[in-house]
């Protein structure tokens, strides 16, 4: 699926009037149309670093496929795809693509401690093999994410710990980190 092909899904999805499973699960519903809200935003303000734009232009060289795994009703992903998707388009040589993870997505592959945790990014060459794959936090996300599991923190509290950290953050750990991994891509 396209960039466009996304957002015109997550359209569907919120100013549809016949709802299909998960989305005719009202909490469903709800993240989903909180999280266009939040892409649309992360759109808008694109949080690129200048450090993140002058590699991107300048030091990917290589023609390579960016798949990203992920679903609208996903939380992290309304933070991170759209951070991810900016970076792509800055550099020709990157062909963008989303799947979705409960509808013939490769997530089997990219299991995360045994979980079908999104979002996933996978970096390949042309020919379909994997250069790296990264998600579905930045390392201090996941890190987080860890201590508030540990300290039993209710979901309601993940919720808006996870809300300020990406706040704060600004996509700047999903961009370092991929950056990184992509100075390795020749």
């Amino acid at each position: 699926m396209t960039w466009k092909e996304y957002v015109d899904y997550f359209k569907e999805i919120v100013d549809g009037t016949e709802r299909q499973t998960p989305y005719d699960n009202e909490d469903y519903y709800e993240y989903t149309k909180l999280n266009k809200s939040r892409t649309n935003r992360w759109l808008k303000q694109n949080p690129l670093t200048e450090a993140t734009v002058a590699f991107m232009k300048n030091s990917v060289k290589t023609k390579q496929k960016w798949v990203v795994i992920t679903e609208p009703w996903c939380g992290d992903a309304a933070h991170i795809v759209p951070v991810l998707y900016l970076m792509s388009k800055l550099n020709d040589c990157i062909n963008f693509s989303i799947q979705l993870r409960d509808k013939d997505s490769e997530i089997e592959n990219y299991l995360t401690n045994g979980t079908r945790s999104i979002p996933l990014l996978v970096v390949r060459d042309m020919n379909g093999h994997d250069f790296f794959h990264w998600g579905p936090r930045s390392k201090q996300g996941i890190e987080m994410f860890r201590k508030l599991k540990e300290s039993d923190a209710s979901f309601e509290q993940q919720k808006i710990a996870l809300q300020d950290f990406y706040n704060k953050d600004r996509g700047r750990g999903v961009q370092d980190e991929v950056v990184e991994l992509l100075k390795s891509v020749h």
